[in-house]
């Protein structure tokens, strides 16, 4: 009995091992920062002074923040994509929406021509 629970075991350790077998990393370039080791040195420093702790529990990215645009510009654009936002969320994730408008053509209609007919 005990030796069937230890190859179930021992089998079960290879299969969840083979699992992380492979390496997450996909590309195959080497990293090229665009900043030096000083330079990053340097914000970090620039930031430490800057006296902002983002890590705090009162940090608020957008107190500073001011909008462009009125209330009335933001309305009438939501207004205006009220039909294309209702048809994007309903039931079928707006398929039917997108499979009716006519796409706008960059290119006119192509057709199959004769082989060896050019034009």
């Amino acid at each position: 009995m005990n030796r069937k629970i230890a190859f179930t075991l021992v089998l079960a350790s290879v299969a969840a091992g083979s699992a992380f077998a492979e390496s997450p990393r996909t590309e195959t370039g080497a990293f090229q920062s665009g900043m030096s080791r000083q330079q990053v040195q340097a914000e970090l420093q620039q930031h430490r002074r800057s006296g902002i702790d983002s890590f705090a529990d009162g940090y608020n990215p957008l107190r500073e923040f001011r909008g462009t645009r009125t209330r009335a510009d933001v309305t009438a654009e939501y207004i205006a994509s009220r039909e294309l936002v209702s048809a994007l969320n309903g039931e079928d994730s707006g398929s039917r929406y997108l499979a009716r408008r006519e796409l706008p053509r960059s290119v006119g209609p192509q057709l199959a021509a004769l082989p060896g007919q050019t034009d």
